[in-house]
């Protein structure tokens, strides 16, 4: 991490160096976790977000965990973020790009097959950010059909109104296991309680 920071920065101790750094806003979903911290080293990345120092003009794109643990400046509004505000921001920025992940999933299975379903699913997740029981049912099964590449925990599922727990009673168990990995720890609880099993493991 020395090696990686001080030939970048014009300080020449650490907590001076990293003084100088700044979170850049720029942000990037590799899709699979194949990426590594030009800081640390950490392997396995998925999300990549920028840093940059002004001085140097040098940039490095880290994971997050460097950003918190090293105390990298993140801005707002010309204001520095406290480590809090700076964890939530970097959390909303994830969020952000899992989100975008999913739309891009229910895109790719809209092309696959003319099923108004499918593109009613993909209208309501731009809309919502989430997925009814019964539009859920449907995309997981044909996401692993047409095999395209999706993270189940990124997506959500709404279960708020009466209708969809209604739904969600209804539906076969085996149509509930579709999108188990979907369902929050209290949605879970919630659909045992309306009598269906968790799948096995």
């Amino acid at each position: 991490m020395r090696d990686s920071i001080l030939p970048l920065s014009v300080a020449d101790t650490l907590p001076a160096a990293f003084a100088e750094w700044s979170f850049t806003e720029n942000t990037v979903d590799h899709e699979t976790p194949i990426e590594t911290c030009e800081l640390c080293g950490q392997q396995d990345l998925r999300y990549h977000f920028e840093i940059a120092n002004p001085y140097t003009e040098a940039a490095l794109w880290v994971g997050s965990h460097c950003i918190l643990q090293f105390d990298v400046a993140v801005m707002e509004n010309g204001r520095r973020l406290s480590p809090e505000e700076a964890k939530r921001h970097l959390a909303k920025l994830t969020q952000r790009m899992q989100l975008e992940s999913c739309i891009r999933a229910l895109e790719q299975l809209a092309t696959k097959e003319v099923n108004p379903v499918l593109s009613g699913a993909l209208d309501y997740y731009r809309r919502n950010k989430k997925l009814t029981p019964k539009y859920a049912a449907v995309v997981f099964w044909k996401l692993r059909t047409f095999r395209i590449d999706h993270h189940p925990s990124f997506f959500q599922v709404e279960l708020r109104r009466a209708q969809h727990i209604e739904d969600l009673r209804q539906m076969p168990t085996r149509r509930v296991h579709r999108f188990w990995s979907a369902l929050s720890a209290g949605q879970r609880r919630k659909a045992v309680e309306l009598g269906h099993t968790p799948p096995d493991e």
